[in-house]
């Protein structure tokens, strides 16, 4: 494979299918408006996100059966560079569904089909011949695979000289960090989960990211503080960032629509905030961008991305104005 400045990794992608109806009622048939179909999974929302600042990279992919194949069509009209890897079992779909009468968001995800051993090498394989600055590692594991396996792709890529973004959680983000990786984001309650404690309060966040670096698990570790912001801490540098107020339409239940944009980050209720967030970011890190400017591009990236429906990201201008706001 050729060298590249950024290469996003979906082990785990979807089908996304997102509509909008009046009324939920249980037992009776709910009518839908006609349906959207986006694609879906955390490193294909990246190199989405990306694509909108009007960078590129490339986004490895599986992709298997009718699903995958809709898939694959949905990501080359978006003029993405792809390598897909085909599977025999499908790729999953997701539906999202919008009450517009209590304007409230329903998400209903499927896990991801097992990847079979052969599968499994022939990603590793990929990895193995990877030529590029940033390796986005985003979204969940499918069926049967090992809490351990983003921890060896991230082994095989930083013998390369790659440095490894990870956006995931849980036993497969524990694992990756023995390794050491160049970024992660964690939200608070996952960053207290990674230092052994039960809960961390605001004043706590630079100290215990400070304690991943010192351990060597992450270079940079951004912090999404749900409502507050968010917050970047490196070795020698620490930035806080507050997120605008913006309406807010991607979310969960219903409740005031003048929130803090950064919500997403702690309710998990939002289609695609995180994977803006980190697009935002990785796209701003390949422009040589200070790290406060990297944070700032994240955290407005995420917001605009709360203030459209569905699975859609977020709009440029959206960004744009963002941006000016908290720059003042």
């Amino acid at each position: 494979m050729k060298a590249l400045k950024i290469i996003t990794l979906t082990i785990n992608p979807s089908l996304d299918k997102s509509t909008h109806f009046r009324g939920l009622i249980a037992e009776q048939k709910i009518r839908c408006e006609k349906p959207r179909y986006d694609a879906g999974g955390g490193g294909i929302n990246v190199s989405k996100a990306i694509a909108k600042l009007g960078g590129t990279s490339t986004c490895i992919f599986t992709s298997g059966g009718s699903s995958g194949e809709m898939l694959e069509k949905l990501i080359a009209n978006e003029n993405l560079e792809s390598y897909v890897i085909k599977t025999k079992n499908w790729t999953r779909e997701n539906f999202i569904a919008f009450d517009t009468t209590t304007q409230s968001q329903y998400r209903f995800g499927f896990p991801g089909n097992e990847i079979s051993k052969e599968e499994t090498a022939k990603i590793l394989e990929v990895i193995s011949n990877l030529h590029a600055e940033y390796l986005v590692i985003s979204g969940s594991l499918n069926e049967g695979l090992p809490n351990d396996f983003y921890q060896k792709i991230a082994q095989t890529a930083k013998a390369s000289g790659i440095k490894i973004i990870v956006d995931t959680s849980g036993a497969p983000l524990q694992k990756v960090l023995e390794t050491g990786v160049y970024l992660i984001k964690p939200n608070i309650g996952e960053l207290a989960k990674l230092i052994g404690v039960e809960r961390l309060e605001l004043p706590e966040v630079e100290k215990a990211s400070k304690n991943l670096i010192e351990k060597g698990s992450s270079e940079i570790v951004v912090v999404s503080l749900g409502a507050e912001g968010a917050i970047l801490v490196s070795k020698n540098e620490t930035h806080f960032v507050q997120a605008p107020k913006v309406e807010k339409k991607s979310t969960v239940g219903a409740g005031d629509s003048m929130v803090g944009g950064m919500v997403w980050a702690l309710s998990k209720s939002t289609v695609g905030a995180g994977d803006s967030m980190v697009g935002g970011m990785v796209w701003a890190l390949s422009q040589n961008k200070s790290l406060k400017q990297v944070i700032q591009m994240g955290v407005v990236c995420g917001t605009a991305a709360t203030m459209n429906e569905g699975t859609q990201l977020f709009k440029v201008e959206d960004v744009m104005r963002l941006l000016e706001e908290i720059e003042k």
